[in-house]
């Protein structure tokens, strides 16, 4: 293992990815790029058939018009297409919402490959409502949600994975987070959970930082 040393700064661990074996540069990527948020994304299939599925390789990607993005992977078992994956594809829409700490025991229970025909909102004793411009069901106790359109599917290269983008057409903010007078959500209270390195490893927002950027 290569290592590196200057004695201006501390000794560093140089790793080619190339070199490294699955899933060794999965394991360090994420626990470098990390806190993640969790992207916890229900889709329907054109029979009607709900899923529901966190995903942490996600993030905003534009504001103007608002687009998130999420990433599949393929599944462990076969059929290796994901369900979530698969619906988008028959139906181009999903709800994405954050997931928060009141939340994140059910959201691990939909973490796992439950057969087709078995509802993850129903494994995971979860009420739903109806969306209000989509067909995907929302989690009626989530702080915050987002209805979106499908506008890519993007295959990542080299990888098994494909990016999805939506449009977020509507947002749903549980009215004692929104700070109207500033048109933001208060983050803090929505108390988010984001992911980490290990696989049991997730953790709270903490101190609020406050930084200004510098006038030109």
């Amino acid at each position: 293992m290569p290592r590196t040393h200057h004695p201006m700064i501390p000794p560093m661990i140089s790793l080619t990815t190339d070199e490294m074996q699955r899933p060794a540069p999965y394991h360090l990527l994420t626990s470098m790029v990390a806190p993640r948020p969790i992207a916890w994304v229900s889709t329907i299939s054109a029979a009607g058939v709900p899923n529901l599925a966190p995903y942490s390789f996600f993030n905003a990607v534009a504001g103007f018009p608002p687009t998130i993005m999420f990433s599949v992977a393929e599944r462990r078992q076969e059929p290796k297409e994901k369900d979530t994956l698969r619906h988008v594809r028959e139906v181009a829409e999903f709800v994405c919402r954050v997931v928060d700490e009141s939340l994140a025991t059910a959201m691990v229970q939909t973490a796992r490959e439950l057969p087709y025909d078995v509802s993850e909102f129903d494994s995971a004793h979860l009420e739903t409502v109806p969306s209000m411009d989509v067909k995907p069901l929302r989690i009626a106790k989530a702080r915050v949600a987002m209805e979106c359109k499908v506008t890519q599917l993007v295959p990542v290269e080299g990888a098994s994975s494909m990016m999805v983008l939506g449009r977020v057409i509507r947002f749903h903010i549980r009215e004692d987070l929104y700070r109207a007078e500033l048109g933001l959500v208060d983050t803090v209270k929505m108390q988010p959970v984001t992911r980490l390195g290990g696989p049991v490893e997730y953790t709270k927002i903490g101190e609020l930082l406050l930084l200004k950027v510098p006038e030109s």
